[in-house]
C-alpha cells in the first residue's frame, strides 16, 4: 500500500508540475504577444532580462522566509549555466528575425534530437524503439501543425545553430546541476537568476537595438503597456520557476517532448484571442498526430527499457543498470 500511495503521491506532483509549467508559459506567450502587437514593446532581450530581475526578487523573498536554504553552486558552472541561456534566449530572438517562421519552427523541433543526443553522450541513456518512434511521431505532427514556408540563408542557419545547441545544454544543465549539486528548484534560481538579470540589463537594450534598430528610451511608455509589463514579469517568475520544478522532475527530453503541448495550445488560443484564420484541416490533423505521440512517448518511455540508463560497473555479477524513472 506504501509504495503505490508513494507512486501516486509523485504522478499527482509530476501533473500539478506540469500543468504550472503550461499556464505560465502559454500565459506569458500571449501576455507579450499582445504587448508587442498592440504597444510596440519589441524589446525582448530586455524584457526577458526584467523577467530575471522579479524573478530575482521572489527568491529574496523566499530566502528570508527561510523557504531557500543555502547552497553551494561552483562559480565555473554558475556562469556557464549562464552562457547558455542568455545564448539561448539571444539566439531564438535572431534566428526568428534572420529565418522564415518555417525554418525558425523547424530548428525549434531539432532541440529533442540535439536533447537525445545529449542524454545518450553524457548520462549514457538508451532509448527503446518505441520510444524514439514516438518522438517521431511527436516531431511529425508539431511540423505539420506550423510548418508551412521554409527558407533559409546562412547566416539564419548559423543563428538557429546556436540558439538549438544553447537552449538544449540549457535545459540538460538545469537537471545536471539540481542533481550534481542536490540543488532545489529555488535554490538553482537563486543562484542562477540575479547573474541572468544583471547580463541581460546590461546587454539587452544593445541586443534589441541591433535587431530591431529601435531604442528603449525612445519607447512611449504609458499606463497599459506598464501593466502588461508587469504583467509579463509576474507570469515569467512562474514560468522560471516552474521549468526548473519540471525538468529537475523529468528530464530535458521529456520536457521537450511535452512541451509541444504548449505549442498546441498556443496555437488555438491564438486562433481565439488573435482573430486569424480558423483552424484548418492541416492543423487539426497536425495536433492530432502530435497528441498521439506525446501519449505514446509517455507510454513507452515508462515502460521497463523504454529509457534505460547505462551503467558500465557490475554488482555480483549481473549487470547493474538502472532504469531511468523520469518519464
Amino acid at each position: 500500500m506504501a509504495p503505490a500511495s508513494k507512486a501516486d503521491k509523485k504522478a499527482a506532483g509530476d501533473v500539478a508540475a506540469w500543468m504550472f509549467n503550461v499556464v505560465t508559459s502559454v500565459g506569458i506567450i500571449i501576455v507579450n504577444k499582445a504587448l508587442m502587437a498592440n504597444y510596440g514593446f519589441f524589446f525582448a532581450t530586455t524584457l526577458t532580462g526584467m523577467h530575471f530581475a522579479t524573478t530575482t526578487l521572489m527568491t529574496i523573498v523566499l530566502r528570508w522566509l527561510g523557504y531557500i536554504q543555502t547552497s553551494h553552486l561552483p562559480l565555473p558552472d554558475l556562469l556557464k549555466f549562464v552562457l547558455f541561456a542568455n545564448f539561448s534566449i539571444v539566439g531564438m530572438n535572431i534566428s526568428l528575425m534572420w529565418n522564415s517562421v518555417g525554418f525558425y519552427q523547424i530548428a525549434k523541433l531539432s532541440m529533442i534530437p540535439v536533447s537525445c543526443l545529449l542524454e545518450v553522450a553524457f548520462d549514457k541513456i538508451r532509448y527503446s524503439r518505441d520510444t524514439k518512434l514516438s518522438i517521431v511521431v511527436v516531431l511529425l505532427g508539431v511540423a505539420v501543425c506550423t510548418v508551412t514556408d521554409v527558407s533559409v540563408n546562412t547566416k539564419g542557419f548559423i543563428a538557429a545553430f546556436v540558439a538549438v545547441w544553447s537552449t538544449a545544454l540549457q535545459q540538460y544543465y538545469v537537471h545536471y546541476l539540481q542533481r550534481k549539486y542536490s540543488l532545489s528548484s529555488f535554490n538553482l534560481l537563486g543562484h542562477t537568476a540575479p547573474v541572468q538579470a544583471g547580463s541581460l540589463l546590461i546587454l539587452g537594450p544593445f541586443v534589441d537595438y541591433w535587431l530591431t534598430n529601435k531604442r528603449i528610451d525612445h519607447f512611449a511608455f504609458n499606463f497599459p503597456s506598464l501593466v502588461f509589463i508587469i504583467l509579463s514579469c509576474t507570469i515569467a517568475v512562474g514560468t522560471n520557476l516552474s521549468q526548473f520544478i519540471c525538468i529537475g522532475r523529468f528530464t530535458a527530453v521529456s520536457f521537450q517532448v511535452i512541451g509541444h503541448m504548449k505549442t498546441i495550445l498556443v496555437l488555438i488560443l491564438g486562433f481565439l484571442f488573435f482573430g486569424k484564420e480558423g483552424l484548418n484541416i492541416q492543423v487539426v490533423v497536425g495536433m492530432i498526430i502530435a497528441v498521439f505521440g506525446m501519449i505514446w512517448y509517455g507510454n513507452a518511455s515508462s515502460k521497463p527499457g523504454g529509457k534505460e540508463r547505462r551503467s558500465h560497473s557490475v554488482k555480483h555479477g549481473s549487470d547493474s543498470s538502472q532504469l531511468d524513472d523520469k518519464v
